[in-house]
């Protein structure tokens, strides 16, 4: 008797994905062309914004090294002139 009741019974995923599954034929061909290239663009856009990272992070480190290296320099130099 539990066997038939269990056999019958469908999992709750199953369910939702032919829900799911059924919303998306009611869907356009265009409409779903254009979901599907806006993710695309998505995950090939993120590489450019990567790129642009890395370089301003370079910069700014090299920015602070150069402040560094002036702000000594010039604290020394001021120090060797007598105003006398």
């Amino acid at each position: 008797m539990g066997k038939k009741d269990a056999s019958t019974t469908k999992l709750p995923v199953d369910q939702y994905r032919k829900q799911i599954g059924k919303q998306d034929y009611k869907k356009t061909k265009f409409a779903l062309k254009a979901t599907r290239l806006k993710a695309e663009a998505k995950k090939s856009g993120t590489g450019i914004r990567d790129v642009f990272l890395v370089i301003a992070a370079v910069l700014l480190f090299l920015l602070c090294i150069y402040a560094f290296f002036y702000l000594n320099l010039s604290t020394e130099l001021n120090l060797d002139v007598d105003l006398d």
